[in-house]
């Protein structure tokens, strides 16, 4: 009886210390999306500036990805990490961020960002007015924004 009775209370350890893990993961992927979205867009803003030419970030809701292309705005950079590698980012095939969605990317209607030589971002219609990328993971969402003139990026709830 005392064993059962142990076996019982150590399931319900287990199980206290499992469920939280598994309902964070959502949220952790989503922290780490932001961030990598963050992060590529200052990447993006700081290739323009240090080249002297316009870099774009086109997102791309439906697919879940996003992209870093060149002056022209069709040619994707090479990746500065992965070797051999377009700059492509695509959450549904990259498992450990996988629950993440991109709910919108909207940049004075454009689903594109450009950077200037002096980094200041341009939307759809000429100078950025207000930009911003939803996602989402379960139930938590998390914003990037952009802001204009400066190209100034910051994450939010």
């Amino acid at each position: 009886m005392i064993e059962l009775l142990m076996v019982i209370v150590i399931m319900a350890i287990a199980a206290a210390v499992v469920v939280p893990m598994a309902s964070s993961a959502a949220s952790m992927q989503l922290r780490s999306a932001a961030n990598m979205v963050a992060a590529d867009l200052e990447y993006a803003k700081s290739m323009s500036i240090s080249r002297g030419q316009w870099h774009s970030v086109v997102f791309d809701p439906t697919n879940e990805a996003y992209r870093i292309v060149g002056d022209d705005g069709v040619t994707v950079i090479p990746h500065p990490v992965k070797q051999g590698f377009d700059y492509v980012m695509n959450f549904q095939s990259e498992s450990r961020l996988s629950r993440v969605d991109i709910l919108s990317a909207n940049f004075d209607g454009s689903a594109t960002v450009s950077f200037d030589y002096f980094g200041s971002p341009q939307g759809g219609l000429g100078p950025l007015n207000n930009g911003a990328i939803t996602l989402r993971a379960g139930d938590a969402e998390r914003t990037i924004n952009v802001e204009p003139v400066t190209g100034f990026i910051s994450v939010s709830d």
